[in-house]
């Protein structure tokens, strides 16, 4: 427990013991002196917030006070019936206050009273009720309001909690504002009946026990029980004031007082008028000339000096209301056709695992996916845009590139997948799925299952990792859409800071950054890494003088980066491959056609869907074997068989002879013909 709980508890629980036992009069006057003080600091930090949650612990600091105060009048009652005194504080407010008049004390008592029962704490206690009501129907729109502007990118997802969080505070306050009111009108109940129990039985007790005097006994009590109501009644005065103003604050970036300063003499028109009815007021007519055109001169004065921050703020207003008219244009619909290159949208109940206070690490994540691409692919990968959407179920997700969907996902909630490698020892119990990255055959299973899960060798993992994996295998896929010319600009000047020759002699004169991105989207349509980006632009500056086409070029880049191409096809040094028929592949080289935009290949369709068909026989021919489906073809062909096959076969690796370094050991299983 902090040092501050304890006080705290510490000073309830005296204020509870302060109506049970008495206490010397000297800390009697002490604890007055305090009620008092924390009044006015009360009322002062009312004045000077600006927002009511700023003092978000005011409700529970009326029960505390009122609770306070109460005890301090039975330990008044208590000295002012037994002994006929009740300490300095009392008797200066007694006989300096009031100057010794107990019925001049008497109707200020009955006065300050009726002003706050009537008055401030009725008002308090009906805008407290309106405000804790209007609050509450409320809550619904402004939750709505938040979700349409983090589904919109005005807002990021913490201050979307924050602004929830706020407004579920607000509807706690003014809740607790609209009972804690009670206090105050409770209060000012008691200290009326206080009153007129200590003056009649003060009375009493003085002429019957103490044997005075009929007039001495109420001069006496009468006195002592205005003194006592009058220090209970004025902090309660302050703390009633408080309570109206917390509760009437509107919404304002200023405090009270600026607020009062501002809005009342902001108008320096106003002020010239006012200042002349007044000087009229008090010249040409009976009431006294000197109050009068003293204020006079004051509002006129006051008219002056604000009159260049009226200017000021009339020039702000033509602004706004100039960017108001701007809105309108067309052109400035402009902003809102930005599209994102990456974004992950998922349903409410995915929101923990994005939150690191609710210890989500999904973000985290994110920042390895793009440093696990840099490092595998060469490439700095956008940032990720994440948002909810409440369009989607609870446990529903998507991936856009672009903004267009391309993959989705649902999670179970409190459980994990367990997919089976091919080796397992047994079963689990579990709900069947399909693993979303892969497609792979997984199960879902709770908590108490994963330990047997894992014995049985079955790969488990939580719905982070799923969404993480799923985004990483779609951004490496789609990882060509993501390079465009200013990431491409980008990575030529990180190579020009070691290399300038070299993009020098490139660029431009032998190819634009555009015919760069074509190259090195091409490389990674097929999931080429362009990490080695040195040699891939000393690949084009040797050939690029020899030729334009992009999809040639590319060819060559690949040649160049034989020794990676093979570590990735064929780590074993050794590989089983289908090959082409010598026939087939110069039918395939008489048919590439040129044209002003590049070459493509002609071939009639006959021929091209026998080849397809052929190919595909062989191709589960070496899957049932275990291997890894790899065709290789001549190198003046690769392209175009890849263009090819792709659209019916697209995971099909096509490598050329040139792209397999010489100790490899190729063993062709299959030959297609057609």
């Amino acid at each position: 427990m902090k040092f501050g709980d304890i006080i705290v508890a510490l000073l309830v629980v005296t204020i509870i013991l302060l109506i049970i036992i008495p206490v010397p009069l000297a800390m009697l006057d002490f604890f007055l002196s305090i009620n008092i003080a924390l009044a006015l600091l009360i009322l002062l930090l009312a004045m000077f917030n600006t927002e009511a949650l700023e003092f978000s612990v005011f409700p529970s600091m009326l029960l505390i006070t009122t609770l306070f105060r109460l005890a301090l009048n039975i330990s008044t009652t208590r000295y002012i019936l037994s002994k006929g005194q009740a300490g300095q504080i009392i008797n200066a407010f007694g006989n300096f206050v009031v100057g010794g008049n107990a019925i001049v004390g008497f109707i200020i008592f009955i006065i300050i009273v009726l002003i706050q029962f009537l008055v401030i704490t009725k008002g308090s206690e009906r805008v407290s009720e309106v405000a804790a009501r209007f609050t509450l129907d409320a809550m619904p729109g402004k939750q709505m309001a938040i979700d349409a502007d983090l589904n919109s990118g005005l807002i990021s997802e913490s201050d979307a909690k924050e602004r929830r969080v706020k407004i579920q505070r607000e509807a706690d306050f003014y809740g607790s504002m609209d009972g804690a009111s009670k206090f105050v009108k409770g209060d000012a109940i008691a200290g009326i009946i206080i009153t007129i129990i200590n003056i009649l039985a003060g009375f009493a007790i003085g002429i019957l026990v103490n044997k005075l005097a009929f007039t001495e006994a109420i001069s006496k009590y009468t006195l002592l029980t205005v003194g006592d109501g009058l220090v209970s009644q004025i902090p309660a005065l302050m703390i009633s004031t408080a309570t109206g103003i917390v509760v009437t604050r509107a919404a304002s970036d200023n405090n009270l007082g600026d607020d009062v300063i501002s809005q009342l003499f902001r108008q320096s028109k106003v002020m010239f008028i006012l200042g002349g009815v007044l000087f009229m007021l008090g010249t040409f007519t009976p009431l006294p000339i000197v109050p009068f055109d003293m204020l006079a001169v004051v509002f006129v004065y006051l008219g002056f000096a604000f009159s260049g921050e009226s200017t000021k703020e009339e020039q702000e207003e033509e602004e706004v209301q100039d960017e108001s008219e701007d809105l309108r244009k067309p052109e400035n619909i402009i902003p809102l056709l930005q599209v994102d290159p990456i974004e992950l949208e998922f349903g409410y109940g995915i929101i923990p695992l994005v939150d690191p206070n609710q210890g989500g690490d999904l973000f985290d994540r994110l920042v390895m996916i793009r440093r696990q691409i840099a490092l595998e692919f060469g490439i700095v990968v956008p940032m990720i845009r994440l948002r909810d959407n409440i369009q989607l179920e609870s446990n529903e997700y998507i991936i856009k590139i672009k903004g267009n969907e391309l993959a989705s996902g649902t999670i179970m909630f409190d459980h994990f997948m367990a997919m089976n490698p091919g080796s397992v020892d047994g079963e689990v119990d579990g709900i069947d799925t399909v693993e979303p990255a892969f497609g792979l055959q997984a199960k879902w299973i709770t908590s108490e299952e994963r330990e047997k899960a894992e014995i049985f060798g079955y790969t488990v993992v939580d719905p982070s990792s799923i969404i993480s994996t799923h985004l990483t295998e779609i951004v490496k896929k789609y990882s060509y859409e993501l390079i465009g010319r200013k990431e491409v600009k980008n990575l030529i000047d990180n190579v020009k800071e070691n290399n300038s020759v070299l993009v020098d002699e490139l660029i431009p004169g032998l190819m634009s950054i555009g015919d760069i991105q074509k190259v090195l989207a091409n490389l990674l349509r097929e999931g080429i890494s362009i990490r080695d980006f040195v040699t891939i632009l000393e690949t084009l500056a040797d050939y690029a003088t020899t030729t334009k086409d992009v999809n040639i070029l590319t060819e060559y880049v690949r040649q160049s980066l034989s020794r990676l191409l093979s570590n990735m096809y064929m780590p074993s040094k050794r590989a089983k491959v289908v090959t082409i028929e010598q026939e087939l592949e110069n039918r395939f080289m008489e048919s590439i056609e040129q044209s002003d935009t590049g070459s493509y290949l002609s071939i009639d369709p006959v021929t091209s869907q026998t080849f397809l068909n052929n190919l595909a026989i062989e191709i589960q021919k070496i899957m049932s074997l275990g291997e890894q489906p790899i065709i290789i073809t001549a190198p003046i062909v690769r392209f175009y068989i890849k263009k090819l096959t792709e659209q019916y076969i697209p995971d099909l690796i096509v490598l050329s002879y040139n792209e397999i370094e010489s100790d490899v050991d190729i063993q062709s299983v299959g030959m297609v013909g057609v």
